[in-house]
């Protein structure tokens, strides 16, 4: 979407009004009416009012087409000024040295043309990029390097740590089949050698036990 707004026959000079008209050329619209707004010339007034008038003739465009636009994403695609009739002024200022300048009252014409179109890239903003890759390029290696570099330590470290734990941990080597056999064979001897206490010979010792108590019963009564 793009729309165009001229003013025609604006007092003042063409190479003033283009000091102020060049600030604002590419930039969005947002951004060069505040430009426009703080800047300290005669021209300044009627050129934001001439960009203000391109903004809503674009918009103005959109609604007739149907089309929807955001105004904050216009942007000022093309802006130039052209000289106007001098009026023709018959009138003569002194200069120096006895002669005369003639006297002119100076017009131009100022042309503004908004686009919603994507912005292409300056040659600014071109170079920017490529320095900017071509710095990510250069820093992609010395950052892998580094990495390697801290990397480095880290595994040293662990390999020490489980060197370490490999010498403290003492190994436990497994008995043989011999071993356990010879094993085997003294735990049942000492099994056989065991005797097995029997109710007769647990009953042994009651005759004398009780013999004891009768003769203690015996001195008791004397």
């Amino acid at each position: 979407m793009e729309a165009i707004a001229k003013t025609r026959n604006l007092k003042g000079s063409p190479r003033k009004a283009r000091l102020v008209i060049d600030l604002i050329r590419g930039r969005n619209v947002s951004q060069a009416l505040s430009i426009l707004k703080f800047t300290d010339k005669r021209a300044a007034d009627p050129i934001a009012k001439t960009l203000q008038s391109a903004i809503a003739n674009a918009t103005y465009q959109a609604e007739q087409e149907n089309i929807a636009i955001d105004p904050d994403d216009l942007w000022v695609k093309t802006c130039f000024v052209d000289m106007g009739p001098h009026k023709n002024r018959r009138r003569m200022r002194p200069a120096p040295q006895g002669r005369a300048y003639r006297e002119q009252r100076h017009y131009c014409h100022i042309t503004i043309e908004v686009s919603s179109e994507e912005r292409p890239k300056s040659e600014k903003e071109l170079k920017a990029e490529a320095a900017k890759a071509k710095r990510s390029a250069e820093g992609a290696p010395k950052k892998k390097a580094a990495a390697k570099k801290v990397e480095a330590p880290k595994k040293e470290k662990k390999a020490a740590k489980l060197a370490a734990e490999e010498v403290e941990t003492p190994v436990v080597e497994a008995p043989s089949a011999a071993e356990t056999a010879a094993k085997g064979d003294a735990e049942v001897a000492d099994a056989k050698n065991v005797e097995t206490q029997t109710p007769a010979a647990l009953n042994e010792t009651k005759p004398a036990d009780e013999k004891m108590q009768d003769t203690n019963e015996e001195l008791e009564r004397q």
